[in-house]
């Protein structure tokens, strides 16, 4: 990533005329609640969000922030939208140009989605020290002291405390519980529909109606590539009235369940979607090929 926001960033930025550099303070206050929004929809601990756009923005003072609002340093990669040119590793690199900072901030979330980095959501959305060393690993930067730089900002700044899901926004009245008929939490309610979280703390909703993935991921203000890699949805499968679909990838193991002994007409997807954990590591728990047809009987490890 843009290896000067990376130098900058490791100065203190109190120096100079105040009216033109904006202090790390400042920045952490300006845009924690939409780290918070950004863990609460993707699963990415905010601190990490944080701390990415510190070290990568220089606290919002980078040229690359300013000038494109491109608060993490992302290049083009295919990118289709407007585009600005730097000296990073190379001379005359493309980086990626929005039209706001909130929008840099969206894209670095949706970015993150990429299979590169799918193995990160298993950590919990509390290990920030893991997430730190697992983005180095998947290669989102070239510096080898990324994961420290990030760690060290996440410290000095006390930024797990965004983390905490039960942590509420400074200046925020607590929103009130809702609870559907079965008693189970709704976090929010988007285009109708609400939004819940599973035992194993994914978001969800409950389709209301037969959908394509297309307009379901339409109305949920989403990509329909993520609706169909979170659910394992084939090309072309329909969404049916009453079934459970993921907002966000499933986890890697279930902390509550254990085990699962398959019954007469279970496919493994059903059974992915009942506990959130992905099919391949249900298998892979289970020490089963994954080619694996799973049969009755079978008892499958979810952890």
């Amino acid at each position: 990533m843009l290896l000067i926001a990376i130098l900058i960033s490791t100065f203190a930025f109190g120096e100079g005329d105040p009216n033109k550099r904006k202090s790390r303070a400042e920045y952490i206050a300006e845009w924690k609640d939409v780290a918070i929004d950004q863990m609460e929809k993707y699963g990415i601990p905010a601190s990490i969000t944080l701390a990415q756009a510190i070290l990568e923005s220089g606290d919002g003072n980078s040229e690359l922030a300013r000038e494109a609002n491109n608060h993490f340093g992302i290049k083009c990669h295919g990118w289709q939208g407007k585009k600005v040119y730097h000296d990073d590793d190379k001379r005359n690199e493309c980086f990626r140009k929005y039209r706001s900072a909130q929008d840099s901030f969206d894209d670095h979330s949706v970015f993150l989605q990429r299979s590169r980095y799918q193995f990160l959501f298993d950590y919990k959305v509390t290990d920030y020290k893991a997430w730190a060393k697992g983005l180095k690993k998947a290669g989102y930067a070239t510096n080898p002291k990324y994961p420290d730089l990030l760690i060290r900002l996440i410290e000095e700044n006390n930024l797990a405390r965004y983390d905490n899901p039960e942590a509420k926004r400074e200046n925020q009245a607590p929103a009130k519980t809702k609870t559907d008929s079965q008693g189970a939490i709704v976090l929010e309610i988007r285009k109708g529909l609400e939004i819940q979280k599973s035992s194993n703390r994914i978001k969800y909703v409950v389709a209301d109606r037969q959908y394509s993935p297309e307009a379901l991921a339409d109305r949920m203000d989403m990509g329909p590539w993520q609706i169909k890699k979170y659910n394992d949805l084939e090309k072309n499968e329909t969404i049916e009235k009453g079934e459970l679909i993921y907002l966000q990838p499933k986890r890697g193991k279930n902390k509550t369940h254990d085990t699962h002994v398959v019954k007469e007409g279970e496919t493994l997807r059903a059974i992915s979607q009942r506990y959130g954990v992905k099919m391949k590591k249900i298998l892979k728990h289970s020490d089963l090929p994954r080619n694996y047809r799973i049969k009755p009987g079978d008892r499958l490890k979810l952890n």
